[in-house]
C-alpha cells in the first residue's frame, strides 16, 4: 500500500507538493507561537524570582521592570544614590541590590551593581574572580560565548545601550574580563557585570567611596586627585546616582506598606514584577491566541485541501483502481492505499513544518536583536510539537475517509464497463 501511494502521490507532484506546503506553514506558526509562548513565559518567571519589588524614577512600571529585570528597554532615569541606604534601613526589607545602566558592548549591557547580584540568580563562575576592583568585569555565559572573550581580555564600553550608540566615547576607561559565569538559563547569561563604582568612572562621575585596594591614600586617608575630580563632579552637577533598585522582602508585611509609601512619599516609583509581568503576559496572550487560532484554519484548509485532491484522484482512478480488485487486491487493500496516501501527505507537512518552525524562530532571533534578547531556544523541542503532529496526521486520515469510502464501494462491473 506505501508504495503504490508514494506512486499516486509522485504522479500528482504539483498539487501533492502545493498540499504538504500549505500544513507546513500551519505547523511552523503553531510551533513557533508554542515555542516563543511557554519559552517566554518561562523565562519570565524564572528571572523574576526572588524580586519582590523594584524602585526606580518616574515613569511606566511596566518599562521600569523590563529594563532592570530583562535588560529589554530603556531605564525610566536615575535615583539618588540615598535610596539605597534608606531602604536598607527598613525593618520590612531584607536585601537591596542596586543597579547601574548605561552602556553596552556589541549589544551586550553592561550592568554595575554587587556581587549579591548573581545570588538572585544562583550564577557561579565557571572560571575567574568576581569583579572588585575598577574596571573589571564578570561575563554571562551567553555573552561570552557569542563575544568569543576569554580571561584577562580589555574591551571598550559603548554609551547607551543598543550596539549603535555611543562608539568610542570611553576610550579612557576600558574594561578587563576577570570572570565568566556558568550558564543558568536566565538574564544574566547575556550580561556583562562590573561594579557601580567602575560605571561611574567610566561615565566621569566622581564619588566618595573608593576601595583601598584600588587607591593610594595619603597620611589623612585622602586621595588628592580623587578630591579634585569629586569636587570637579559636583561643580558640573554630577553625582553619584543609581538606575534602579531590586528589592527582597524581609517579611510579608513590606508588600502591604513598601510601595505605596515609596509612590506617595518619594519621587521615586516602585513596581511589583509579579503584577506587571502578569499584566505583560496578559497582553501577549492575546495576540498569540490569535495566530494561534488563525494557524489552526489554515491546517484546517490544509486538510480540505488533501480531501478534494484525494476525492478527485479517487474519481479519475476508479478504472485502475476496480482493475486492482479484478487482479486480486482486496476492498481494504485499495481503501488502504487511499487513507495511507492521505496520512503520508499530512506526516511529510507536519514534520517539515516543525523543522520549519525551529529554522525560522532561529533565523529570526539572528536577524532581530530584540528577539535575541528574550534568549529564547529555537532548537529546543517542546512535547506539544507531538501533539500538534498528532492533529495534523488525524487532520489527513479525515481528509482521506471519504475519498477511501467511495472507492471502497466501487462497483467493479459498472465503472469497467464505463471504462471500456
Amino acid at each position: 500500500m506505501l508504495k503504490l501511494a508514494f506512486a499516486y502521490m509522485n504522479d500528482r507532484r504539483l498539487v501533492t507538493g502545493l498540499n504538504i506546503l500549505l500544513l507546513a506553514l500551519a505547523v511552523a506558526t503553531l510551533v513557533i507561537l508554542l515555542l516563543a509562548s511557554t519559552q517566554l513565559a518561562d523565562r519570565i518567571q524564572r528571572n523574576a524570582e526572588g524580586i519582590d519589588l523594584v524602585v526606580g524614577a518616574k515613569g511606566s512600571p511596566l518599562q521600569l521592570i523590563l529594563s532592570s529585570i530583562y535588560h529589554m528597554d530603556q531605564p525610566t532615569g536615575n535615583v539618588p544614590l540615598e535610596s539605597v541606604q534608606m531602604l536598607r534601613r527598613d525593618p520590612a526589607v531584607r536585601q537591596v541590590v542596586p543597579l547601574a545602566l548605561g552602556d553596552n558592548f556589541r549589544g551586550y549591557r553592561i550592568v554595575g551593581s554587587e556581587p549579591a547580584y548573581l545570588g538572585l540568580y544562583n550564577a557561579e563562575l565557571a572560571e575567574g574572580k568576581i569583579f572588585g576592583g575598577q574596571g573589571e568585569v564578570v561575563l554571562g555565559a551567553d555573552a561570552a560565548r557569542n563575544l568569543g572573550a576569554g580571561l584577562g581580555q580589555k574591551f571598550i564600553g559603548s554609551h547607551g545601550l543598543s550596539d549603535s550608540e555611543g562608539a568610542g566615547e570611553h576610550d579612557s576607561h576600558p574594561f578587563e574580563t576577570v570572570g565568566i559565569l556558568k550558564p543558568t538559563g536566565t538574564v544574566i547569561d547575556r550580561l556583562i557585570l562590573t561594579s557601580i563604582e567602575s560605571v561611574w568612572d567610566v561615565h566621569g562621575i566622581a564619588h566618595e567611596e573608593e576601595d583601598a585596594h584600588d587607591h593610594d591614600h595619603d597620611a589623612h586617608g585622602h586621595h588628592p586627585d580623587h578630591e579634585t575630580e569629586a569636587a570637579a563632579s559636583r561643580h558640573a552637577g554630577l553625582f553619584p546616582e543609581v538606575t534602579a533598585l531590586l528589592v527582597r522582602y524581609r517579611s510579608a508585611a513590606g508588600a502591604v506598606r513598601l510601595p505605596s509609601m515609596i509612590n506617595r512619599q518619594t519621587d521615586m516609583q516602585a513596581a511589583v514584577p509579579a503584577v506587571e509581568t502578569a499584566r505583560l503576559l496578559n497582553l501577549l496572550g492575546v495576540g498569540i491566541d490569535g495566530a494561534r487560532l488563525f494557524a489552526w484554519l489554515l491546517a484546517a484548509v490544509g486538510g480540505l485541501s488533501i480531501f478534494v485532491t484525494l476525492l478527485n484522484a479517487a474519481s479519475a482512478r476508479e478504472a485502475d483502481l476496480a482493475l486492482l480488485r479484478v487482479m486480486g487486491a482486496s476492498r481494504a487493500r485499495v481503501f488502504g492505499t487511499v487513507m495511507v496516501e492521505g496520512l503520508v501527505t499530512a506526516g511529510i507537512g507536519g514534520l517539515v513544518g516543525i523543522a520549519l518552525g525551529h529554522a525560522t524562530l532561529a533565523g529570526a532571533m539572528g536577524s532581530f536583536a530584540a528577539l535575541g534578547e528574550i534568549g529564547l531556544q529555537p532548537w529546543q523541542m517542546h512535547p506539544g510539537e507531538l501533539v500538534i503532529l498528532a492533529v495534523v496526521l488525524l487532520i489527513g486520515l479525515l481528509a482521506a475517509l471519504i475519498p477511501a469510502i467511495r472507492v471502497f464501494r466501487i462497483d467493479l462491473a459498472a465503472t469497467l464497463a464505463k471504462a471500456g
